[in-house]
């Protein structure tokens, strides 16, 4: 079994927003794999897609988002996964809009509720999947932009974004981080 985690903010508040991208890859790959119903475990809402031979739990934190890491740490305790089964997607500021990034793993890089799941699984060394939402203009608040919906030019770019998102877990699932990572961390895979 492997657990892909999407961070996000619970409630139809947030829906659409920047720093929900995560939920939003977790409801294409519910929907590409036709997934069981959503249930709410481990302070989430939890469904199960089958990728290939593999069982794969998506898991979407409703703890909010800095605060993630207390529902990741309950599902991987849970399952006892090693932490190489676990995969995070969320919304990344330091990357352009609709790019992404996959990696091993690393540092949160600002990002509070990778920073929380690090602190509660005590280690950085897990995959994660960083989806750039792009930094807020000058003079806006990187707070509120996150929690702002994108525009309408950007949200035609982001569901292309979220597609593409969805088959790097897949390549993840079925191949492996590093080949993911020469799959989908190459610009011209970004459409730049």
């Amino acid at each position: 079994m492997k657990i892909v985690v999407g961070l996000g903010n619970p409630g139809k508040k947030y829906a659409g927003t920047r720093h929900n991208i995560g939920f939003d890859v977790l409801v294409a790959l519910s929907e590409r794999f036709s997934a069981d119903r959503w249930r709410t475990s481990f302070e989430a809402e939890t469904t199960e897609i089958q990728i290939g031979s593999e069982r794969i739990q998506l898991v979407a934190p409703q703890t909010f988002m800095n605060l993630s890491g207390r529902s990741v740490r309950s599902i991987v305790n849970f399952y006892k996964i090693s932490l190489a089964d676990l995969l995070l997607v969320h919304d990344d500021m330091n990357l352009p809009t609709g790019r992404l990034r996959l990696r091993s793993s690393g540092s949160a890089g600002g990002q509070k509720g990778l920073q929380n799941t690090i602190d509660q699984l005590g280690t950085s060394d897990f995959a994660r999947l960083r989806v750039g939402v792009g930094r807020p203009p000058s003079g806006v608040d990187a707070t509120n932009y996150v929690l702002h919906k994108f525009s309408k030019a950007e949200r035609l770019k982001m569901e292309e974004c979220v597609s593409r998102a969805a088959s790097a877990v897949e390549c993840w699932v079925e191949e492996g981080v590093e080949q993911a990572m020469n799959l989908f961390n190459r610009a011209e895979t970004d459409g730049d």
